[in-house]
């Protein structure tokens, strides 16, 4: 019996697979297809594409002037209904118009359209469709409303003197506050569609008469050969795109601020908006760039190079100081004070783990924590932030599983990576601290010094879109240097990055007369 009914859901199940796999095939053959001058023929059709969105509207009503009977079709949960019924279905019922003449339809983007592949990405985009009945051709009606949320203040990126608008989700929204900034005609924007089953639209914005040409075309080669069913975040297109995707490093800037992404068009780089992301992209980049803040160029630039060199120091904290400890304590001992070498010898008397096992165990703990604390509400996750670490880092020295020293250490590794202003910068410098603390365990001081040498290496031989990513330093550029590791003076910075590929170099005239 049991066989029996399996034989029957088998049945089922490849008589359901088929009936859908033909439905489904009729479809693909209709998005060539051009439109009927039948109206009932065409909302039958209308109904065979979308036969799986119960949601379609397809509202049928007789034109005022002339009779005729038309059809309005659109998904109302992707448009505007206010502006469908106010711009479109009441002029069109009850005004007197001429129809041999324009529609009277107030919507400001109107395009026509003839097949039904242009009609099925019209409606999902969140357009509006207007059939009328003797006609092979449609109107596509830019009536998109979908739910979306007011700009509010970047949330990663926070500054004390930028701006306090940040990208939102709705792609056309971000090209507003980017022009905002940016009023020229020299200002390109390009569109492109990734994406099969799912279309998402990617545009590029540039200088046209500053960005080179190319970088432009391998960064449009590059996104048009994407193929892949949907792109979802802005990090999916980044592993699509960069240069070295087994790089811990990231060779493509992320920004949720508008200052910020108009700051690096005027350098002559790419800013890249991918719809529904709330953040963009900007290439090419450098190493230096993720150092870099817009609160650096609000600030006296003393200020700003000071705070800019913190960062760096920070850098170098964040990479290399618990791996300075496990090789101090495990191999190159004899360089530490002897009252300093007691003290920790005291402290780490009860201590049942090698140093660099002690380090990996704390390391690991704070990773769990941040992790914990980013992902609980915001005043549940600052409590476990807080009280967590005092409790399990006290805790932890009195029942003698680490020494005071290493909480120490774990603590200031931990501010000194919070320093960098780039998310994705600070992360892979957490990830490169678990292979410089285990090379010092097996070489002390001699396997630091090898692992910060590959890392030179590996960044100088790292590209961003085919630009060198150590630059200015690897190749050696002087006149970008007054941005790297200092901020020079802004009247100073007469000339934009030349790593950047930039046509024109001079961006500014001599803005500061002696005296």
């Amino acid at each position: 019996m049991s066989y029996f009914l399996k034989f029957l859901r088998g049945k089922r199940s490849s008589r359901f697979h088929q009936t859908s796999n033909n439905a489904n095939l009729q479809k693909k053959n209709m998005e060539d297809d051009v439109l009927d001058s039948d109206l009932s023929h065409n909302t039958e059709n209308l109904q065979l594409l979308f036969s799986q969105a119960p949601d379609l509207v397809i509202r049928r009503f007789p034109i005022a002037a002339s009779k005729t009977e038309a059809a309005l079709v659109y998904l109302p949960g992707l448009t505007d209904k206010d502006a469908i019924q106010d711009y479109v279905l009441k002029p069109l019922m009850h005004s007197s118009f001429d129809p041999n003449k324009e529609l009277p339809i107030t919507i400001g983007k109107i395009e026509m359209v003839n097949t039904w592949g242009q009609i099925e990405n019209a409606i999902l985009g969140g357009d509006s469709v207007l059939l009328l009945n003797g006609q092979i051709t449609g109107y596509q009606l830019d009536t998109k409303g979908w739910p979306q949320r007011q700009l509010i203040n970047p949330q990663n990126e926070i500054s004390l003197k930028g701006a306090n608008q940040g990208f939102v989700e709705t792609g056309s929204q971000n090209i507003a506050l980017i022009r905002r900034y940016i009023p020229h005609q020299e200002l390109i924007l390009k569109e492109m569609t990734v994406g099969i089953r799912g279309k998402t639209k990617v545009s590029l914005l540039y200088l046209g008469d500053v960005a080179s040409e190319d970088v432009l075309r391998e960064l449009e080669i590059r996104i048009q050969n994407i193929t892949v069913d949907a792109i979802i975040n802005t990090g999916e297109l980044i592993e699509f795109i960069e240069d070295n995707p087994y790089s811990p490093f990231p060779q493509i800037m992320l920004t949720e601020r508008p200052d910020t992404a108009a700051t690096q068009i005027l350098q002559g780089r790419f800013v890249i908006i991918m719809d529904r992301s709330p953040s963009v992209l900007i290439a090419p980049t450098n190493f230096i760039s993720f150092f870099q803040s817009v609160d650096d160029y609000g600030s006296r630039w003393l200020v700003s190079s000071f705070i800019r060199v913190m960062r760096f120091f920070a850098f170098m904290m964040a990479l290399f100081l618990p791996a300075t400890y496990v090789a101090f304590i495990s191999y190159n001992f004899e360089v530490i004070p002897m009252e300093l070498l007691l003290t920790i010898a005291e402290s780490r008397i009860q201590v049942p783990f090698p140093p660099v096992l002690e380090a990996v165990i704390m390391e690991m703990i704070l990773e769990l924590m941040r992790e914990a604390a980013l992902r609980l509400p915001t005043p549940i996750g600052q409590t476990i932030g807080i009280v967590g670490g005092i409790i399990i880092g006290q805790a932890a020295v009195q029942v003698g599983i680490v020494s005071n020293i290493m909480i120490i250490v774990v603590a200031v590794t931990a501010i000194a990576s919070y320093n960098i202003p780039n998310y994705d910068m600070s992360s892979s410098i957490r990830l490169l601290r678990f292979p410089m603390m285990l090379s010092a365990a097996m070489f002390g001081v001699v396997g630091i010094v090898v692992g910060w040498m590959t890392i030179v290496g590996h960044l100088v031989s790292l590209e961003s879109l085919g630009t060198p990513y150590g630059t200015p330093l690897a190749p050696f550029r002087f006149a970008d240097m007054k941005d790297a590791f200092l901020r020079f003076p802004l009247w100073a910075m007469k000339s934009r990055p030349k790593g950047t590929g930039a046509i024109p170099t001079i961006r500014q005239g001599r803005n500061r007369t002696k005296r």
